[in-house]
C-alpha cells in the first residue's frame, strides 16, 4: 500500500484524487508506525522547506522516513518533497533535510521572476523508469522558487534562468520538482509508473 505521508501539504488532496484516477490504493500517513508498514512512500510538498521539516519533526516521523528511505523502499518526493532529500536549503538554513543527498537547496538568482510558475520541458539525461513512455522532452507544470543544482542523480532536467534537476532517480529513490497532480496525462503517467514500481 502507498503511503501519503499527511504533514498538511496544500496539495495533498490532488495527490489523493490522482492516485484514485489511476485506481492505486493508498493510505494517509501520519506517523511512523504507518510509514514502517509501508510498501512505498510518497512525500508531496507545497510552501516552505522549514515549515514543511518542522511538521516533519513535530510528528516525530523524520528518523524512519530517512531509514526507509536508505532501506530501499519506493520513495517519490513531489516539489518540497523532492528538496527534503538534500542536506539544506536557502529558504530555511537553520533546519537541516534529510539528508539522503549532499547539497544546498538554492533560491533563483535575483532578477529571475520568482516563483516560477508555469509549463516547461524535462529534458531527459539518463534512462528513467519514472518517465518511461513519455518520450524524451515531455511538457509538465511547475511551482516554485527554489531548486537543487543539477546532480549525480538527476535523471532529467528543466531551465529557468538556470539549469536545475527537476528528475532526481537514483535506485528506489525519486522526486520531481514539478507538480504530476497538475501535469494532465503526463503527470498521470508518471505517477502510474511509480505505482507500477
Amino acid at each position: 500500500m502507498i503511503a501519503i505521508l499527511d504533514y498538511g501539504a496544500g496539495n495533498l488532496r490532488s495527490v489523493e484524487n490522482t492516485l484514485a484516477e489511476i485506481g492505486a490504493g493508498y493510505t494517509l500517513a501520519r506517523d511512523s508506525d504507518a510509514l514502517r508498514h509501508a510498501s512505498k512512500i510518497l512525500l508531496p510538498g507545497v510552501g516552505h522547506f522549514g515549515q514543511m521539516m518542522r511538521a516533519l519533526d513535530q510528528m516525530q516521523v523524520r528518523a524512519v522516513l530517512s531509514e526507509r528511505i536508505r532501506a530501499g523502499i519506493p520513495f517519490l518526493g513531489i516539489c518540497l518533497g523532492l528538496q527534503a532529500l538534500f542536506e539544506s536549503s536557502e529558504e530555511a538554513p537553520e533546519l537541516p533535510g534529510l539528508g539522503i543527498y549532499s547539497g544546498t537547496v538554492r533560491r533563483f538568482p535575483a532578477g529571475v521572476r520568482v516563483p516560477h510558475m508555469g509549463w516547461n520541458t524535462l529534458e531527459a539525461r539518463m534512462p528513467s523508469r519514472l518517465l518511461a513512455g513519455l518520450g524524451a522532452e515531455p511538457y509538465v507544470y511547475f511551482a516554485h522558487s527554489y531548486y537543487v543544482p543539477e546532480t549525480a542523480v538527476m535523471a532529467a532536467r528543466a531551465t529557468y534562468a538556470t539549469p536545475y534537476t527537476a528528475v532526481l532517480e537514483s535506485s528506489s529513490t525519486f522526486g520531481v520538482q514539478f507538480h504530476p497532480e497538475k501535469s494532465g496525462p503526463v503527470g498521470l503517467k508518471i505517477m502510474r509508473n511509480f505505482c507500477e514500481l
